[in-house]
């Protein structure tokens, strides 16, 4: 329907060329809630005023226009009016012909946008593993970067490590005190959360004796001035909590054009702020501090430099911003950061504006939701948080019990596809959701082979594979028949709708328009499953069925690679 819905719209800027600009007309051009109002629908209410004529009269016209001009007779195209709209009907043979040359295109959806972008994620901090939260900005991060590069994009991934400050040197100070001399291997623990264990040990101190946190604060004043023991304390359970990190990274399916580490910036960022004294956009308060005034932006005010000359967090992301910009010579930056920092974006973005560079024109804060459990709220220093590894594990046995009860598998076979539905049940259920919304994660529903699930879609992909391997695979030249049933002009209609859902996402920035339209698509491909013979159908029918059913396979594993989530062939 693409090279369709094009047609439309040159036909109708043919006739609007003085008062709508194609993009605007495009953007009108929508699909009817019913069949019976056409395949396309134009309204005509909001030229009006343009116009100075009524919505009916201007249908009409532009219908005489159109039909005067001609050119849609040979692409099967009937415009009718109803109202205030134009109505197009598709012929429904054409169209089932173009979208099963189209969709056996690798290339299909795919955009040719000329632009580079960076996309900055996941950025954990070094004093604890990571948790359900990081799960959900990974997930979000990953596929938003799979669905800008889908359309053409240059996409450098990128990650800022928070390696310093007191709260790492809260970890620090317990295993100092209580750890003994202890190594994950010798403790049998993951290396990121034995880090973990001891910042939870550190505020179960702390609440019991205050000079804890006095010393935790000492212990960052020595990590400054360069104590050796305490930069090799430091440097120790970095390295453990990095390589921790790096193997969820690896397990869960994602990797970094480039990290960054805050230990190595952190001091960066003084100059850009003194610039801004100088030229009397920032000013000293009485105490010394440097002070940005955001009044009328609505921000209120933000010291920058503290009175002792030390600059605050938001001054090294100023620097890291220009750093990307001068290594990536980027288009557009993201931040895929949860909305509990929307303040400290907002604030961000001003200050180069305020400074008058145009990096403020290419930064965009990608704000996302808080993910809870059925339970509740999570709490990194009570512990109660739920690790990230221990979540893909137990999810991980969930769909192994699903498998094992379902099928005859070696346990090298249950273990492999247990994960990659594990995996798909997290991604599915943590992107469906609009990343503007708060969320609950539900492990045991998301696992469910049935309904809007990671584990269905994977489940409808394995169907048509098998279907395609019993028939022997696709012809590539096939007969359409020339009655078409309602469930298969139903699943043509939305494959062919595979490339303006992707230029939604990204129109968007958001994955969760790519996982709805992926499930409305199995559930369309499952209904006319249940409605039609495909193998033994014979003839023309069925092999245009089994093209059919190929055309949704590879449209739903584009989905599913957009999405971040690895297809199953057999389940």
């Amino acid at each position: 329907m693409a090279d369709h819905k094009i047609l439309i719209v040159q036909a109708l800027a043919g006739g609007l060329k003085e008062h709508l600009p194609p993009e605007d007309i495009e953007k009108n051009v929508e699909i009817p809630p019913s069949d019976n109002l056409g395949d396309y629908a134009f309204p005509c209410f909001s030229l009006s005023k343009i116009l100075r004529k009524n919505p009916a009269q201007i249908a009409a016209e532009l219908k005489e226009e159109i039909c005067r001009h001609g050119g849609f007779d040979a692409a099967g195209i009937r415009v009718e009016t109803a109202g205030g709209y134009l109505n197009f009907f598709v012929d429904k043979k054409q169209l089932a012909e173009s979208v099963l040359k189209l969709a056996a295109d690798e290339n299909f959806g795919r955009g040719n946008i000329q632009s580079r972008v960076v996309v900055e994620f996941a950025s954990p901090n070094t004093n604890k593993p990571l948790h359900l939260g990081h799960l959900r900005n990974m997930s979000i991060g990953d596929s938003i970067s799979r669905i800008l590069s889908f359309c053409g994009c240059e996409v450098f991934k990128a990650s800022i490590n928070n390696d310093r400050g007191v709260h790492i040197c809260k970890s620090m100070l317990a295993y100092d005190r209580c750890g003994g001399g202890a190594a994950p291997e010798s403790a049998g623990i993951k290396p990121d959360h034995f880090v973990g264990d001891y910042y939870v040990m550190f505020n179960s101190k702390s609440a019991e004796d205050e000079s804890w946190n006095d010393d935790a604060q000492k212990m960052l004043k020595d990590w400054e001035d360069g104590d050796p023991k305490t930069l090799d304390l430091w440097k120790k359970m970095n390295g453990w909590a990095l390589h921790g990190f790096r193997e969820t990274y690896k397990l869960f399916g994602i990797s970094f054009d480039k990290e960054y580490y805050e230990s190595d910036i952190y001091k960066d960022g003084k100059d850009i702020v003194l610039d801004g004294l100088d030229k009397g956009i920032f000013y000293r308060r009485e105490d010394g501090a440097a002070v940005v005034d955001l009044e009328e932006e609505k921000l209120g005010s933000k010291v920058l430099l503290r009175p002792d000359g030390t600059s605050v967090y938001i001054v090294q992301d100023l620097y890291l911003a220009l750093l990307k910009d001068k290594e990536f010579k980027y288009d557009r930056s993201f931040y895929v950061v949860g909305n509990e920092q929307d303040y400290h974006f907002a604030v961000l973005i001003a200050i180069f504006k305020k400074l008058g560079y145009d990096i403020a024109e290419k930064m965009k804060h990608l704000s996302y939701g808080m993910v809870e459990l059925p339970e509740g709220k999570m709490k990194s220093r009570e512990g109660t948080v739920v690790d990230a590894d221990d979540l893909i594990r137990e999810t991980k046995e969930l769909a192994k019990q699903e498998v094992v009860e379902r099928y005859q598998l070696s346990e090298s076979e249950a273990e492999d596809r247990s994960l990659k539905i594990a995996l798909a049940a997290i991604k599915y259920q943590l992107l469906k959701v609009d990343i503007a919304k708060n969320m609950v994660f539900d492990p045991k529903k998301a696992i469910s082979f049935e309904g809007d699930t990671g584990p269905y879609l994977l489940y409808s992909y394995a169907r048509a594979s098998s279907i395609i391997r019993k028939a022997g695979g696709a012809q590539r030249e096939i007969a359409v028949p020339g009655n078409l049933e309602p469930s298969e002009i139903k699943l043509i209609k939305k494959i062919a709708f595979f490339k303006e859902a992707v230029e939604y996402a990204h129109e968007r920035l958001s994955p969760s328009v790519i996982a709805n339209y992926a499930f409305d698509l199995a559930q369309i491909f499952n209904e006319f499953y249940h409605a039609h013979q495909v193998i033994g159908s014979g003839g023309d029918v069925e092999g245009f069925r089994v093209n059919l059913v190929a055309s949704f396979r590879s449209t739903v594993k584009k989905c599913l690679t957009l999405l971040g989530i690895e297809e199953i062939e057999e389940m």
